[in-house]
Formats: structure tokens, C-alpha cells, sequence
């Protein structure tokens, strides 16, 4: 029986050395997340691939290669922005080979992906968020230990704007070796977040509320000694949970809220900062309070802001209401005014 061929983006069964000791340099001098260096593994094996394919060296690659390589990329169907993200992780390969004295030149340096339409952040409205987080499962529906858990991880994804990562990453007390914890007496937050840059976010009260709920019932279930058992939220086992457990819980949670759309931890990161900055209309709180290294990350949230008042304006002004056909119907007929003579 003939074998069938490996997929293309499968990994090569001999990485090669420069792959490994870039990974390697990634993952302890740099100190990427977990996440992040699986992704550049898995853009390294397809780097690889399309090399051996070709008959040449990773030190060898030139610009028409990797030319050559996005237009394969492209015309399999992948999207600008996966392409993008995948010479974003060559670009920074070659970087290092240059620095190694491996390589003359970076030959991903003028290699663009095609072209895509920026998306927006996608964000819950005001009402939906709410409902979301104020859900309450009846008691017949399922575990209060679960209950009590996910409701807290909504209430601090939704109150305080938290990255999955920061979310998983606190512990129930803090500690030298915590990586974040939560301050019930002075109500902040403190995470590490990208780049092992700390902050403080402010946590509201229906989250401490919910927190100190969830402590209560944690104490059941921790078990002290366990692999795990320090973090903040814990699984029937007294293990960390993982953050793909957290994404199925919260897909579940939005649907038995009656959301119709499934939300996701990000989701409600997005929800947090645009909530604020319709709000407020401070950008500069917003980008301390999300984290963001650049202020030109958070702008992404000015066009949610314009979004939805945008909306505000199509229902309110009497030259914006739609006619349900794309355009725009005739305004409605001037009322006279009852206190004019008549």
C-alpha cells in the first residue's frame, strides 16, 4: 500500500539546527509566550518546507523565493493577514541570522502580503455586555462551583479589560513568584502582561463581588501541593486552568445568556476599551488601562467609536434614517408646532 505524502504545512521530521536555536532564543532570551513561539515553529516548518522544496538552504533564501512562496500562499486562499503574520515570523528569523553574521542581507525585508481591509475589533454593544456578565445560571442548570467561576472570569474580562494570558496567569494570593493577583482591599488588578510589562487595572464592584463569591466556593476545591493549585482559578481538579478551557466556557456561557453571537475572552477585551472610550473619550487612559505599547494599537477603538455613533446618528437624525434598501428614506413630515398660533 504506497504511503500518502505529508500536508504541506506538516513539520519536517529533522528541523533544521538554525531553526532550533532561534526557537531556543525566542523562548529564553526574548521570553515570548508559550503561544506566540508555537506559532513561529509552526511558520518555521513551513519556511523549511518551501526551501528543501526548492533545493536551498534556509542561509541561501533570496527575495524571489519568498516572492514566489506568497503568491503560492495567496493563491491557496490564505489571507493577506495570515500571510502577513507568517513574513512577520521569517522577517524576525532572517533578523537574527543577520545579527549571527549567517546572512548578508534580510531577504523578507521589502517582501509584502497582499493587501487587506484592516478589521475592526469586533466588541459587544453596551446592553449585550452587560447581559453577559450579569447571567445568572439557575441553580438547576449546572455546578455553583462553575457558576461562581465563570461568572467571576466574565466579570473581570468584561470590568477590566484583561488579556486571556493576564487572566490565566493570576494567582489566589500575591506572592514574589505570582505573575498577577488581585487586591481585594484596594481593588486593582495587578498582571504581567506582553513584553513582561506590569500594570494595575482598577476592579469594579460587581467583579470584586463576584470575586469574593468565587473564593468562597475555591477554598472546596483547592488542593494545596497540586501542580497549578496556586492560580486564582482552578479547575474540579485544583489545576490552573487553560485558556482554551476558558474560551469553550465562555462560548457556552454566552450562548445560554441568549447572546446571538459567541463571544470569545478577546471579545470582551475589545468590549472594555470601546465601553470606556465612548464614554470617556480619553484614548490615552484607554491604551494605559489595555496595556498597549503604542498609542497607534488603541486607535483601532476610534473607529469603533465612530461606529457607534455612527448608529446614533442613522437612528436619530431625521436626514439619516434608512429606507431598509441601502439608501435613505425621505424625512419624516415637519410637525407643527402645537404652541404656534394656529
Amino acid at each position: 500500500m504506497t504511503s500518502l505524502p505529508p500536508p504541506p504545512d506538516a513539520a519536517p521530521e529533522d528541523t533544521d539546527p538554525l531553526v532550533t536555536r532561534y526557537l531556543a532564543y525566542v523562548r529564553v532570551e526574548k521570553r515570548l509566550a508559550q503561544r506566540t513561539v508555537e506559532l513561529y515553529t509552526a511558520d518555521l516548518h513551513k519556511l523549511q518546507a518551501n526551501a528543501r522544496k526548492a533545493g536551498v538552504a534556509l542561509t541561501d533564501v533570496k527575495h524571489t523565493h519568498l516572492r514566489r512562496w506568497v503568491a503560492q500562499m495567496h493563491s491557496r486562499g490564505r489571507s493577506g493577514r495570515g500571510i502577513a503574520l507568517i513574513l512577520s515570523g521569517w522577517r524576525g528569523f532572517y533578523t537574527w541570522l543577520g545579527r549571527e553574521g549567517l546572512v548578508p542581507g534580510n531577504p523578507v525585508q521589502d517582501v509584502r502580503s497582499p493587501k487587506v481591509a484592516k478589521p475592526l475589533p469586533k466588541a459587544l454593544s453596551v446592553d449585550e455586555a452587560v447581559q453577559l456578565a450579569s447571567f445568572e445560571a439557575e441553580a438547576s442548570a449546572g455546578d455553583p462551583f462553575l457558576e461562581a467561576r465563570d461568572q467571576c472570569i466574565t466579570e473581570l474580562l468584561y470590568g477590566c479589560g484583561l488579556r486571556i494570558g493576564e487572566l490565566v496567569g493570576l494567582d489566589a494570593q500575591a506572592s514574589a513568584k505570582a505573575r498577577g493577583w488581585i487586591d481585594l482591599d484596594g481593588g486593582d488588578a495587578h498582571v504581567l502582561g506582553k513584553g513582561e510589562k506590569r500594570r494595575s487595572v482598577p476592579v469594579g464592584a460587581p467583579a470584586l463581588q463576584s470575586l469574593q463569591k468565587w473564593l468562597a466556593i475555591r477554598s472546596l476545591w483547592a488542593r494545596p501541593g497540586a501542580p497549578g493549585g496556586e492560580a486564582l482559578f482552578i479547575n474540579q481538579h485544583g489545576g490552573r486552568l487553560t485558556p482554551q478551557h476558558i474560551r469553550v466556557r465562555l462560548k457556552q456561557r454566552s450562548q445560554q445568556a441568549g447572546l446571538a453571537t459567541p463571544v470569545h475572552p478577546h471579545m470582551l477585551r475589545h468590549s472594555f476599551a470601546s465601553h470606556v472610550l465612548q464614554s470617556s473619550g480619553d484614548l490615552r487612559a484607554v491604551q494605559e488601562l489595555l496595556g498597549h505599547a503604542s498609542i497607534t494599537t488603541t486607535q483601532a477603538y476610534t473607529r469603533l467609536d465612530f461606529q457607534h455613533l455612527a448608529k446614533i446618528y442613522d437612528a436619530a437624525h431625521p436626514r439619516a434614517i434608512s429606507d431598509g434598501a441601502g439608501g435613505k428614506a425621505e424625512a419624516p413630515p415637519v410637525l407643527s408646532n402645537p404652541r404656534s398660533p394656529k
